[in-house]
């Protein structure tokens, strides 16, 4: 049991590295020796799941492509129940959005039944700086790993409200954090208003719900109530996603 902790430790620290690290960054994120990480890396090297680039640093392999896949789907159907409470308390459409890489992905929805409603479709791909869901995301990690993203996207222009300056965004970021959720007041999309919040697994942002609607409707609710109701459903959720007897 130990090995496969030790292993999963490993493929959580490439993670969070943005899938790609040298062995002394893995080494510092996980505690463990050179030695185990080495053997270890192995191992997953000879399943896929682990790759070493010609710079003898080592990524994330192309076998944990299949697995992510499936439970991508699973956790989409799991989401849909906590996705109709929330068109429930809103309204509005719902969704379920992850990180992957330098992009958000839309993961899950539950369209609003009004007649004038919003759709993000399942599997959409969009950079985070312009997104409510994007923004939690990027809120969940250290304050550096989000500028390497952000630099990497270089944070184009969406619509004329869209934040396209790294010290506007940590500053936004830092907001997001204070109060709980996130906007997207037309960033993505004129006319089109999002509230987002947090997906936790313990101490870890996993994923990002939110509500989304004509920027008319989103501006006439009270902002704070939606996001307190939309918390506790998206702890629900999280404390579903966790392992048995996790905080």
């Amino acid at each position: 049991m130990q090995s496969v902790e030790r292993a999963l430790d490993v493929l959580e620290a490439l993670a969070e590295h943005g899938g790609e690290a040298a062995l002394s960054e893995i080494a510092a994120r996980t505690g463990l020796p050179y030695g185990t990480i080495h053997r270890l890396l192995q191992t997953l090297l000879a399943r896929g799941y682990v790759r070493q680039e010609s710079d003898r640093r080592y990524a994330l392999g192309g076998g944990l492509v299949r697995l992510g896949g499936v439970a991508e789907g699973m956790v989409g159907t799991w989401a849909r129940p906590h996705l109709a409470r929330m068109v429930e308390l809103s309204g509005e459409t719902a969704n379920l959005a992850v990180l992957e890489g330098d992009f958000i992905v839309y993961v899950a929805q539950v369209p609003s039944p009004r007649r004038l409603r919003m759709f993000a479709e399942v599997g959409r791909r969009v950079l985070p700086h312009s997104t409510a869901v994007g923004k939690v995301l990027l809120a969940g990690r250290a304050a550096g790993e989000a500028v390497t993203l952000l630099e990497r996207t270089g944070m184009p222009r969406r619509t004329p409200n869209t934040i396209t300056e790294i010290r506007a965004m940590l500053a936004e970021l830092a907001l997001v954090r204070d109060r709980g959720y996130a906007l997207d007041l037309g960033e993505e999309e004129l006319g089109v208003h999002c509230l987002a919040v947090p997906v936790h697994d313990g101490d870890r942002v996993v994923a990002a719900m939110s509500v989304s609607g004509p920027a008319e409707r989103i501006d006439a609710v009270d902002r704070d109530e939606l996001a307190e109701g939309m918390r506790k459903i998206a702890h629900a959720f999280g404390t579903e996603l966790g392992p048995p007897g996790g905080p």
